[in-house]
């Protein structure tokens, strides 16, 4: 399936219909510098929407603040379409089509109409959150804004200074 004919309203569906992960004791595996988990996730609304979930860090002394964590839709025909990624802030970002730089900073990259029709990584955009700052705490922000149920997750504490 090709996704240009993918619209922001369909992400939006994906994203907000509820979804339940299936093997949340997933074990990790650990390979090229980073350890990652991924979740099997099923629609729980009747539409047998899948998906996978993941959370990755990279492993490398001094490199704590690279990590990622998101929600991939898993089309009919078995290809995958990022609906919206977690990062930390090892980089700094660039919007391709806005021309700005996110800076480093967390941000959440989000799949989009306007990036997928310009032949661009579909979650090409991205925001500057302050929501978290690792990746349990950014994990906790997927589940609770993609509408996910079946393990439990925890907020970062706030940041003091």
């Amino acid at each position: 399936m090709a996704f240009e004919s993918i619209t922001d309203k369909k992400i939006e569906e994906l994203l907000k219909c509820p979804k339940q992960i299936k093997n949340p004791t997933t074990r990790k595996s650990t390979k090229a510098g980073h350890e990652q988990f991924n979740y099997s996730v099923e629609a729980t609304d009747g539409s047998e929407n899948t998906f996978v979930v993941y959370k990755r860090q990279n492993l490398a002394e001094g490199m704590e603040d690279d990590f990622s964590c998101g929600i991939c839709w898993i089309v009919p025909n078995g290809e995958t379409l990022t609906l919206k990624r977690y990062n930390g802030p090892s980089h700094n970002h660039p919007n391709k089509i806005e021309n700005e730089k996110l800076g480093y900073n967390c941000h959440i990259h989000m799949a989009t109409e306007k990036y997928i029709r310009a032949n661009l990584k579909p979650e090409g955009f991205a925001i500057i959150t302050q929501n978290y700052y690792t990746l349990n705490g950014a994990f906790y922000w997927l589940v609770k804004e993609c509408n996910i149920t079946g393990i439990a997750t925890t907020p970062d504490p706030p940041k003091l200074f």
